[in-house]
Formats: C-alpha cells, sequence, structure tokens
C-alpha cells in the first residue's frame, strides 16, 4: 500500500516537472532514465575499461558540456583534463635533443687506456696534453674516469703493485703472525701465538701463555727460527705492543723483513685472520679448555690435522703438506679420531 502510494506521488511529480509539450517530456524523460542508469552502473562497475577513441571523445565532449554537468562523465573531471592534457602533448612532436655530454667514442677510451699502461707515470693532465696533439680534446676529469674502470690507478702509484699482488708475488717467502685469546672454563684469559707460511698455509708454530710479555714474545722467534730450515724473507704483522723491538731484530739477523699492517686493517693480515676463524668453527668453539697446557696440546694436534689432512681451498683442496696418494685396489677406510671423535681422518686401508 506504501509502495503504491509512492509511486503515485513520483509519477505526479515527474508529469509536474518535466514539459508538457510530448516531445519534450519523452526526451527529458529519456534523458532522466539514462542518467538513473549511469548511477545504477557506477553503483556495480568499479572501474570501466576505456578504449583510445572513447577517452577522445569524452574528453572533446568536456569542452562543451559545462562544467557544473560533468557528474554525467563515468570519470572524474581530474582524469578528463589528464586526458586533454596527453592529447595536447601528442600534438607536439618536436623531435628531442638528447640531454649531457656527448658519448666517448671507443677508440678514443681505448686510446686513453693505451696511454695509462703503457706510461704509469704520466698523470690525466698528461694524458690530456698528449690527447690534445693529437687533435682530441678531452677534460681531465673525464680522463681519470676511463682508467679506473679498467682497474688500473692514479700516477704514479699505478706502477707498483697493489697489496693483494704483492701478497700473491711474495708468497713463498712471508710469514704472517698473529694472536688471538680463548677463554679457559675457569674464564681465565689465554693468549695464542702462532705462525702461518701464506705460501703453503701451513702452521710452523703455536704456543700459547697467560701473560704475553715482550720476553716471551722474543724467545718464541727463537724457538720459531731454531726449528727451521729456512729463513723467511718476510715476517708480516700488525703494529700490537706485544711485538717488541726484540721480537723483529731476531727475524733481522736472519735476513728477514719486518712488515707492519696498517692501522685497524686486519684484511691485511687475511690469512691469519682465516685461520683464526678455522681454528675457532672446528675446534674450540667445541671444547671446552681446562689448562694452558691443555690448551697447547689440543692446537698442537688440530695444527697436525691442519697441515697434514685438511683440504684447503687456496690450494684447490689440497692440504698445505703435499701427500703421497697411493693407488690401492681395496675400498675399504680406516677412519682416524682427532681431538676424541671431534674431527675424523679417512684413509684408505692397507
Amino acid at each position: 500500500m506504501i509502495f503504491s502510494f509512492c509511486y503515485l506521488a513520483l509519477r505526479a511529480f515527474l508529469r509536474a516537472l518535466l514539459p508538457q509539450t510530448k516531445f519534450e517530456m519523452a526526451t527529458e524523460a529519456e534523458l532522466l532514465v539514462l542518467r538513473h542508469e549511469l548511477t545504477i552502473l557506477r553503483r556495480q562497475v568499479t572501474r570501466p575499461k576505456l578504449r583510445r577513441r572513447d577517452r577522445m571523445l569524452l574528453a572533446a565532449a568536456s569542452r562543451v558540456i559545462p562544467k557544473t554537468s560533468w557528474n554525467v562523465f563515468l570519470v572524474t573531471p581530474q582524469t578528463i583534463l589528464r586526458w586533454h592534457r596527453e592529447l595536447v602533448r601528442r600534438k607536439w612532436t618536436y623531435r628531442k635533443r638528447s640531454q649531457g655530454r656527448p658519448s666517448i667514442s671507443p677508440e678514443v677510451r681505448s686510446l686513453v687506456i693505451r696511454f695509462a699502461r703503457e706510461n704509469p707515470r704520466w698523470g690525466y693532465v698528461r694524458i690530456k696534453g698528449e690527447l690534445k696533439k693529437l687533435g682530441i680534446a678531452l677534460a681531465a676529469s673525464t680522463i681519470r674516469t676511463i682508467p679506473l674502470k679498467e682497474g688500473i690507478g692514479p700516477a704514479p702509484r699505478r706502477v707498483g703493485p697493489n697489496w693483494r699482488q704483492f701478497l700473491k708475488a711474495q708468497a713463498q717467502g712471508i710469514v704472517a703472525c698473529d694472536f688471538f685469546t680463548v677463554e679457559t672454563a675457569w674464564l681465565r684469559t689465554l693468549y695464542v701465538l702462532f705462525f702461518i707460511h701464506v705460501g703453503t698455509r701451513r702452521i710452523l708454530y703455536v704456543h700459547a701463555t697467560a701473560s704475553p710479555n715482550s720476553d716471551w714474545v722474543t724467545q718464541q722467534a727463537r724457538n720459531l727460527v731454531f726449528d727451521q730450515p729456512q729463513s723467511p724473507s718476510f715476517i708480516l704483522r700488525d703494529r700490537d705492543s706485544k711485538f717488541s723491538g726484540g721480537f723483529d731484530e731476531i727475524f733481522r739477523t736472519e735476513g728477514a723483513r719486518i712488515i707492519k699492517s696498517p692501522v685497524r686493517a686486519p684484511n691485511a693480515n687475511a690469512y691469519a685472520e682465516r685461520w683464526v676463524r678455522t681454528v675457532r668453527q672446528e675446534c674450540l668453539d667445541h671444547i671446552l679448555i681446562i689448562s694452558r697446557r691443555h690448551l697447547d696440546n689440543v692446537l698442537a694436534e688440530f695444527a697436525t690435522h691442519y697441515n697434514r689432512a685438511r683440504p684447503h681451498r687456496g690450494l684447490e683442496l689440497c692440504t698445505p703438506e703435499p701427500r703421497t696418494n697411493l693407488a690401492m685396489k681395496t675400498h675399504r677406510l680406516h677412519r682416524k679420531d682427532i681431538l676424541g671423535g671431534l674431527i675424523h681422518e679417512y684413509e684408505r686401508a692397507a
């Protein structure tokens, strides 16, 4: 009953609101129906998919319909204005200019690299002058970037090898040494001094103490020199105060040169640092150390395993001390337990 009354009231309201002429009334009613259907579609469709020609038509119609009636469009007024700006942008299709400096030709780049490699004492300004004689204009700042990308440093440091090249070339004559600490089961700090041969990665000497004073460190240097048949050419160490003048003098008398790593640069003594990580991860982190003598025995046993049986990545998975691989027909293996079974070594049974 209520809906019937509302329907009759709405019908009378529309007849009074619309024009009296039959044609005009039909036109206005059709527009009213289309607008209401558009409102219904907006409630159901989230985002309609419009083609390019649809956008063009709606953008052109927005210039005819006043802004007060823009609510008839499916999209917001900001979207219509954006479509119109895109059409205007497409109108101005001038050729774009490339911004920035022109790129350097490969011939000029290879010429700069050639000058830098063949003349290690030439600076960037000198290379600029040589290019100017050949009719090539290039800024010194641009010349600076070209050799650096090829790994060529500035002059005059370009002459000598870098630290990595030096260690690789002199590895057979370098012995690195360093300290690391171990906490016992009773929270007592012990200091371990070790020497490692850079070329073969072999542990030459390792010993622990509770008080690493100058006399003790000097005596360990004497023990190393006495045990080794051939003295090293270089001793690589850090700037720790425990390495006193007597420690350096022991090796200088043997003809060795002392090389001190830079301050706070552990990578300069990377071989020693890597062994500290290895001995901690594979041995000391899994054993409770009772005393200094116990620590010496553990380190001696692990150093023997490290030198004779542990493959090393830097040596193409070979051991620091070369082993003779005997071709045996048997497939039986013999297991040897190291450090109470913490580490296992495997060999073919005889």
